[in-house]
C-alpha cells in the first residue's frame, strides 16, 4: 500500500477531486499555503494499492496542469513606504507528489 500526498493549486482542486471520485478514488483535502508566493494550495492524502499508483499519477498529469503568471511581490518590511518591484512571471499549478510506502494501515 501506498500513501500519496499530492500539493496542487487550490484553482485546480475541484476539477482533481471531481476526477478522482469518478475514477473510484477517495481523498482527504486539507487547504495549505506555498511558502514563496503565499498563495493558497490544496494537499490531497491519498492511500492506494501499489498497482493503482500510476492511474492516480495520470489523473493528477490531466487536472493540474503548470502555468504562468504574473505576480507582484511586496516589500518585506513596511519601513520600505512606496517600494514596488514591477511583477515577476513565475510557474504556477501542477503538483508535488510524495509517495510513501505503508507500514501498516489501521481503520477504527
Amino acid at each position: 500500500m501506498k500513501l500519496i500526498l499530492a500539493i496542487v493549486n487550490r484553482d485546480d482542486t475541484h476539477k482533481l477531486m471531481e476526477a478522482l471520485v469518478k475514477r473510484g478514488f477517495k481523498a482527504t483535502l486539507i487547504s495549505s499555503t506555498g511558502g514563496f508566493l503565499r498563495e493558497g494550495n490544496s494537499t490531497l492524502i491519498i492511500g492506494a494499492e501499489e498497482n493503482k499508483v500510476e492511474e492516480i499519477l495520470g489523473i493528477l498529469r490531466e487536472n493540474c496542469r503548470a502555468r504562468k503568471e504574473l505576480v507582484r511581490f511586496w516589500p518585506p518590511t513596511p519601513e520600505v513606504p512606496g517600494f514596488f518591484a514591477p511583477p515577476l512571471e513565475v510557474e504556477v499549478g501542477g503538483a508535488t507528489v510524495f509517495i510513501l510506502n505503508v507500514e501498516r494501515l489501521i481503520q477504527i
